[in-house]
C-alpha cells in the first residue's frame, strides 16, 4: 500500500491500521498543531452508496455526542476521488487489541478496564443508541496527565434505537456479537452490547486468549483467572445470556453489577480496582456504593481538611476539590498490582481533557520507577513547548521534594512537576499539577504538604 504524502490539509506520517471498509492514518494537523487519525473509506466501497452512508452516519454521531469517553471527530472531507474520509482524535495508546496480545492485564486493571469500557457504552445508552460492535479492536486508549483514558471507537454499525429493529441486516463479530444479531428480523437494542460487555469481560479475565465456549457464557466460571472475585462470574454469565430477557437492561447496569461485584472480592483486587468516575472523599470510596449514572456525579466537592486516597497514597483536598481514585494506569509495581494515584480536581473526571481546570496528578511509585530517583523520574517527564525555571528544592509534609514550574504559550499556562522519596516505605512520590490561576505562589508548596504514605 502506497503511504499518501497528504489527505486534504494533513500531511501523512504512516498507516495506522486497515479494516474491511476503511483505512486509518496517522497525520499531522497544521491547524492544530497536534496529531490526528484520518479514516478513509476503502476504494473498494466507494461507489457502494449503503457503505458510504454508512461511514458518514459514523463521523456525525461521533460529532452530535462529542463525549469525552468516545473517539471525537475534528471534521470530514473527500478526496479528489470522491472517497469520504474523517478526521479523529488520536488515540496514541493504541488498543485493547493490541494490549491483550503482549499479555494479559493483571486482574485489577482488567477489571478497571471493563469498566472503563461500560461507562462510554452507557454514554451512547443514554443518547439511546446501540454499538452492535464492541471488540477488543474497537476500545482505545488515550494518554492523558492522569492516565490513559479509555475511548470506545468505531461506530459504523451503531444505530438509532428507534430504527435498530426489524430487517437489520446481519452486523457484528463473531465471539461478541449477541445471538439475536444473527437474524435480520430480531429486535437489537441495548442488550446486545451488554452481551458484547460480557464477552470483552471473558477476553479480559479469562484464562484463554479468546471468549470462546458456550454462547451463553456458562463455561465462565471454569475460564476466569485466579484472583478474579467469584461474584464477576455470575455477572458475566447474566451478562452473555441467550435470551436478551435475562441480561441486563444497559450498559450502566451491567456497569453497577460488576462493582458491586468487585467490591465483594479480595482485597488484592479491589486495591487494583481503579474505578472512573469513583470520587474518594476524606478517605471513603463513596463511588462503589452509589446506584446509577447520574448518582456518581452528584457527590459534593470536598470540604475543608478532606482526604483522598489510593491505597497507602493519601492527599488533603484544596477545599472544594474532590479525589479520584484512578490507579496510576500503565505502570506496576514489582507486585505485579497498578500503582496507587489519584486526580484531584474540582471537577477530577474532566481534568485530564479540559485545560482551563485546575487539578492534580498524584502518584505513588513502587516500582521500577521509584529506582530513578526524583531528578532522573522529572527529566523524562519533560513539557517540550514549555519553559522551564530551574529545579528547586522544597521540604514539605516530611518529603524531600524535587521541583520544575514550566510556562507554556498554549493549554494550561503553568505545569508544575514535582517528585520526592515516599516517607516510612520504598517509593517515589510523584505530582503533576496545574495551580488555580488565582493561586498564590505557595499554591504548590501547599499541595506538596498534603501528600502523604503510609
Amino acid at each position: 500500500m502506497i503511504t499518501p504524502a497528504r489527505i486534504g490539509a494533513y500531511r501523512v506520517e504512516r498507516l495506522l491500521g486497515t479494516g474491511s471498509f476503511a483505512t486509518v492514518w496517522l497525520a499531522y494537523d497544521p491547524a492544530l498543531a497536534d496529531r490526528v487519525a484520518v479514516k478513509v473509506l476503502a476504494e473498494n466501497w466507494s461507489h457502494d452508496l449503503r457503505v458510504r452512508e454508512r461511514f458518514l452516519d459514523e463521523a456525525r454521531l461521533l460529532r452530535k455526542l462529542d463525549h469525552h469517553r468516545l473517539v471525537r471527530v475534528h471534521a470530514v472531507g473527500e478526496l479528489p476521488d470522491g472517497r469520504p474520509y474523517a478526521v479523529l482524535a488520536w488515540a496514541d495508546g493504541g488498543s485493547l487489541r493490541d494490549r491483550l496480545a503482549r499479555g494479559p492485564l493483571p486482574v485489577g486493571r482488567a477489571l478497571t478496564v471493563l469498566d472503563e469500557i461500560a461507562a462510554g457504552v452507557a454514554v451512547l445508552h443514554r443518547h439511546r443508541v446501540v454499538h452492535r460492535d464492541l471488540t477488543p479492536s474497537n476500545v482505545l486508549f488515550h494518554s492523558a496527565p492522569g492516565g490513559d483514558r479509555v475511548l470506545i471507537a468505531d461506530l459504523g454499525l451503531a444505530k438509532a434505537l428507534a430504527s435498530a429493529s426489524g430487517l437489520t441486516a446481519r452486523a457484528g463479530t463473531p465471539g461478541y456479537m449477541a445471538p439475536e444479531q444473527d437474524d435480520p428480523l430480531a429486535v437489537v437494542d441495548t442488550r446486545a452490547d451488554v452481551f458484547g460487555l460480557g464477552r470483552l469481560g471473558l477476553r479480559l479475565l479469562g484464562r484463554d486468549r479468546a471468549p470462546g465456549g458456550a454462547a451463553d457464557g456458562r463455561a465462565a466460571g471454569s475460564r476466569l483467572r485466579a484472583g478474579v472475585p467469584a461474584a464477576v462470574d455470575t455477572v458475566l454469565r447474566t451478562a452473555t445470556a441467550v435470551r436478551p430477557a435475562d441480561r441486563y437492561p444497559d450498559a450502566d447496569a451491567f456497569r453497577q453489577a460488576l462493582r458491586r461485584a468487585v467490591t465483594g472480592g479480595p482485597a488484592a483486587v479491589r486495591a487494583g480496582w481503579a474505578p472512573h468516575p469513583g470520587r474518594l472523599v476524606a478517605g471513603v470510596a463513596v463511588a462503589l456504593a452509589v446506584a446509577g449514572t447520574c448518582a456518581a456525579d452528584a457527590v459534593h466537592p470536598a470540604p475543608a481538611g478532606a482526604v483522598g486516597r489510593s491505597g497507602p497514597l493519601t492527599v488533603v483536598l484544596p477545599v472544594g476539590w474532590r479525589a479520584e481514585g484512578t490507579g496510576w494506569a500503565g505502570r506496576y509495581g514489582d507486585d505485579g498490582d497498578l500503582e496507587p494515584a489519584l486526580v484531584i480536581s474540582p471537577d477530577p473526571g474532566n481534568w485530564a481533557a479540559d485545560p482551563t481546570l485546575p487539578g492534580a496528578f498524584v502518584g505513588l511509585a513502587t516500582g521500577e520507577a521509584r529506582r530513578a530517583g526524583p531528578a532522573a523520574f522529572l527529566a523524562g517527564r519533560a513539557h517540550a513547548d514549555c519553559a522551564a525555571a530551574p529545579p528547586r528544592r522544597s521540604r514539605q509534609g516530611g518529603v524531600e521534594w524535587t521541583v520544575v514550574t514550566y510556562t507554556c504559550p498554549t493549554g494550561r499556562p503553568m505545569i508544575v512537576e514535582a517528585a520526592g522519596p515516599a516517607t516510612g516505605r520504598a517509593g517515589l512520590l510523584y505530582v503533576q499539577l496545574v495551580p488555580p490561576p488565582d493561586a498564590g505562589a505557595d499554591f504548590a508548596d501547599r499541595v506538596l504538604a498534603g501528600v502523604r504514605t503510609g
